[in-house]
């Protein structure tokens, strides 16, 4: 499976939460994106739902998603 990502653009409810204009890798979650969710993984490793609508997806090189963790 292709890694995903995405830039967390919206940070107006939860300005301690994710860091603005940040690339994240996403983690598939059906449930979640059936609710309008989708799972990123923070800067600790954890990995929480957030609204889908405060990201913008992005592609990356190869190159540049080897430096996100498997």
């Amino acid at each position: 499976m292709r890694k995903r990502f995405a830039v967390w653009v919206d940070d107006r409810r939860y300005p301690a939460s994710l860091e603005d204009r940040r690339v994240y890798a996403v983690v598939t979650d059906r449930k979640a994106e059936r609710l309008g969710f989708q799972r990123v993984i923070d800067e600790p490793g954890e990995d929480y739902r957030y609204a889908r609508a405060r990201f913008v997806p992005v592609w990356l090189s190869t190159a540049a998603r080897r430096g996100f963790a498997p």
